[in-house]
Protein backbone atom coordinates (compact mmCIF):
# COMPACT_ATOMS: atom_id res chain seq x y z
CA UNK A 1 0.00 0.00 0.00
CA UNK A 2 1.14 3.55 -0.72
CA UNK A 3 0.22 5.94 2.09
CA UNK A 4 0.20 9.72 2.41
CA UNK A 5 0.21 11.02 5.97
CA UNK A 6 -2.07 13.91 6.82
CA UNK A 7 -0.22 16.49 8.92
CA UNK A 8 -1.75 15.38 12.22
CA UNK A 9 -1.01 11.72 11.42
CA UNK A 10 2.64 12.61 10.83
CA UNK A 11 2.85 14.50 14.12
CA UNK A 12 1.08 11.72 16.01
CA UNK A 13 3.47 9.16 14.54
CA UNK A 14 6.49 11.22 15.58
CA UNK A 15 5.05 11.74 19.08
CA UNK A 16 4.04 8.06 19.32
CA UNK A 17 0.45 8.89 20.30
CA UNK A 18 -3.04 9.34 18.93
CA UNK A 19 -3.04 6.85 16.07
CA UNK A 20 -5.37 3.87 15.88
CA UNK A 21 -3.71 0.46 15.94
CA UNK A 22 -4.73 -0.03 12.30
CA UNK A 23 -3.08 3.23 11.21
CA UNK A 24 0.04 2.60 13.31
CA UNK A 25 0.41 -0.92 11.90
CA UNK A 26 -0.01 0.30 8.30
CA UNK A 27 2.60 3.03 8.76
CA UNK A 28 5.03 0.62 10.43
CA UNK A 29 4.56 -2.10 7.80
CA UNK A 30 7.82 -2.28 5.80
CA UNK A 31 5.87 -3.41 2.73
CA UNK A 32 4.07 -0.05 2.61
CA UNK A 33 5.52 3.14 1.15
CA UNK A 34 4.77 6.08 3.45
CA UNK A 35 4.93 9.57 1.98
CA UNK A 36 5.02 12.99 3.61
CA UNK A 37 3.97 15.97 1.52
CA UNK A 38 5.89 19.21 1.35
CA UNK A 39 2.47 20.74 2.15
CA UNK A 40 2.58 19.15 5.61
CA UNK A 41 6.06 20.53 6.29
CA UNK A 42 4.85 23.94 5.14
CA UNK A 43 1.74 23.76 7.35
CA UNK A 44 3.76 22.66 10.38
CA UNK A 45 6.32 25.41 9.86
CA UNK A 46 3.67 28.13 9.58
CA UNK A 47 1.63 26.96 12.56
CA UNK A 48 4.73 26.42 14.67
CA UNK A 49 5.96 29.94 13.92
CA UNK A 50 2.55 31.33 14.93
CA UNK A 51 2.71 29.43 18.21
CA UNK A 52 -0.33 27.32 17.31
CA UNK A 53 1.49 24.00 17.11
CA UNK A 54 4.23 22.12 18.88
CA UNK A 55 6.41 20.20 16.45
CA UNK A 56 9.98 18.94 16.33
CA UNK A 57 12.70 21.36 15.25
CA UNK A 58 14.32 18.62 13.19
CA UNK A 59 11.26 17.59 11.20
CA UNK A 60 13.15 16.79 8.00
CA UNK A 61 15.58 14.54 9.86
CA UNK A 62 12.77 12.73 11.69
CA UNK A 63 10.85 12.17 8.46
CA UNK A 64 14.01 10.72 6.92
CA UNK A 65 14.82 8.55 9.95
CA UNK A 66 11.26 7.21 9.93
CA UNK A 67 11.88 5.96 6.40
CA UNK A 68 9.19 8.18 4.92
CA UNK A 69 9.41 9.41 1.34
CA UNK A 70 9.17 13.18 0.79
CA UNK A 71 6.48 14.14 -1.73
CA UNK A 72 7.15 17.46 -3.49
CA UNK A 73 4.36 19.67 -4.76
CA UNK A 74 4.18 19.69 -8.56
CA UNK A 75 2.41 22.01 -10.96
CA UNK A 76 0.01 19.14 -11.67
CA UNK A 77 -0.80 18.90 -7.96
CA UNK A 78 -1.39 22.64 -7.76
CA UNK A 79 -3.79 22.63 -10.69
CA UNK A 80 -5.64 19.61 -9.30
CA UNK A 81 -5.98 21.21 -5.84
CA UNK A 82 -7.44 24.35 -7.39
CA UNK A 83 -10.01 22.34 -9.33
CA UNK A 84 -11.34 20.35 -6.37
CA UNK A 85 -14.95 20.93 -5.27
CA UNK A 86 -15.26 23.11 -2.17
CA UNK A 87 -16.09 20.36 0.34
CA UNK A 88 -13.00 21.38 2.29
CA UNK A 89 -11.50 24.87 2.35
CA UNK A 90 -8.18 24.21 4.12
CA UNK A 91 -5.52 24.77 1.44
CA UNK A 92 -3.08 22.27 2.97
CA UNK A 93 -5.71 19.53 3.11
CA UNK A 94 -6.82 20.32 -0.42
CA UNK A 95 -3.23 19.84 -1.59
CA UNK A 96 -2.98 16.51 0.23
CA UNK A 97 -6.23 15.38 -1.39
CA UNK A 98 -4.99 16.42 -4.84
CA UNK A 99 -1.68 14.65 -4.31
CA UNK A 100 -3.33 11.46 -3.07
CA UNK A 101 -5.68 11.41 -6.02
CA UNK A 102 -2.98 12.21 -8.60
CA UNK A 103 -0.47 9.73 -7.21
CA UNK A 104 -2.90 6.93 -6.27
CA UNK A 105 -2.16 7.20 -2.54
CA UNK A 106 -4.25 6.32 0.51
CA UNK A 107 -4.49 9.25 2.94
CA UNK A 108 -3.97 8.46 6.61
CA UNK A 109 -6.25 11.00 8.30
CA UNK A 110 -8.93 11.57 10.91
CA UNK A 111 -10.71 14.13 8.73
CA UNK A 112 -13.88 12.50 7.45
CA UNK A 113 -14.46 15.43 5.07
CA UNK A 114 -11.80 13.88 2.82
CA UNK A 115 -14.34 11.18 1.93
CA UNK A 116 -16.28 13.73 -0.13
CA UNK A 117 -13.43 13.61 -2.66
CA UNK A 118 -13.59 9.88 -3.38
CA UNK A 119 -9.97 9.38 -2.35
CA UNK A 120 -8.76 6.27 -0.55
CA UNK A 121 -8.56 6.82 3.22
CA UNK A 122 -7.26 5.07 6.30
CA UNK A 123 -8.79 6.69 9.37
CA UNK A 124 -6.54 7.43 12.29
Amino acid sequence: MRLLLDTHALLWWLADEGLTNQARDAIADPDNVVMVSAASAWEISIKKRLGRLFAPDDLERQVDESGFVPLPISVTHGIAAGQLPRHHDDPFDRMLIAQAYAEGLTIVTRDKRFAGYNVAMLLT
